[in-house]
């Protein structure tokens, strides 16, 4: 993996934007080409193939990159761990098994972007269990308002987590808690030592009820336009985007084949085009 590591390294963040263009203009490789390439990587360890393999689907890379924002770290760090990950989907990819290599490699992406930000989020780790991890990713999506849960609230995500009442309450602590600077405190200073960043002085909004509610406002609003435009949609169309971007067990491509009895290159179309629809219809 390490003699084309290079070759999928993000720039700095200066020219992210630039980088983002250009892997968008790498072609995607077709089912055929793509069954050949792995084959010759996996028979013939040829990296060109392989050089060819991980290129063609970095645009995805970015993709799901995208989707971690919220956590304040670096969007082109994010993408870099999620071209590991890509890699490592790469090195272990069977062409036998009938699936596409992007249906395989999500889980790969999303484990290296995962372990990196449950590395970097915050200086003391927020979540060291496996219960803790899964909470880390979901608990703020099921929780149904601001503050802190009540009873009921904390019971409810515990069951549906499969975690305990306790595991949820610690985590929501950490999760609320705020980080401590290793700055001087402004107090401390003075006209000949200033002992502090000048950010220090500037006010901290993040906090602020006001915003958190205006946040949390357009959240519900966002979310309910996805669901009517939703319903805009056939039914299949519907069930594929529900199945395979807002459950909570996302389900492959080809899982969704097998039920619909069609090839998972059938879904991936199906997909793309209601996709297309979604969006018509959200800017209606």
């Amino acid at each position: 993996m390490s003699n084309f590591k290079k070759m999928v390294m993000v720039p700095s963040t200066g020219s992210l934007e630039a980088y983002i263009q250009a892997v968008r203009s790498i072609p995607v490789v077709d089912p055929q080409e793509e069954k050949q390439l792995a084959r010759r990587f996996r028979d013939c360890n040829d990296l060109d193939a392989a050089r060819r393999l991980v290129t063609s689907h970095l645009r995805f890379v970015v993709y799901i990159a995208q989707g971690y924002s919220g956590y304040g770290l670096s969007q082109a760090d994010l993408i870099q761990e999620g071209n590991i990950g890509l890699m490592k989907a790469v090195k272990r990819f069977d062409p036998e098994q009938g699936v596409r290599l992007i249906s395989f490699a999500v889980h790969w992406i999303r484990a290296e972007i995962h372990e990196f930000i449950l590395r970097n989020w915050r200086i003391v780790k927020v979540a060291t269990t496996k219960a803790q991890r899964k909470l880390f990713f979901n608990l703020r999506r099921a929780k149904k308002s601001l503050g802190w849960m009540n009873r009921n609230e904390i019971e409810t995500v515990a069951q549906d987590l499969g975690v305990s009442p306790q595991t949820v309450v610690e985590m929501e602590q950490r999760l609320q808690a705020r980080d401590a600077s290793f700055d001087p405190n402004p107090a401390d200073s003075s006209d000949t030592d200033p002992g502090t960043a000048p950010v220090k002085f500037l006010p901290d909004l993040s906090y602020d009820p006001a915003r958190q509610v205006e946040d949390s406002d357009h959240e519900v609003y966002q979310t309910t336009r996805l669901y009517e435009a939703l319903k805009g949609l056939d039914d299949r169309s519907r069930i594929i985007l529900e199945s395979r971007w807002l459950a909570d067990n996302k389900k492959t491509l080809q899982e969704l084949a097998d039920e619909y009895h069609v090839s998972a290159e059938r879904i991936r179309q199906l997909e793309k085009a209601a996709m297309k629809k979604l969006q018509a219809n959200l800017t209606v």
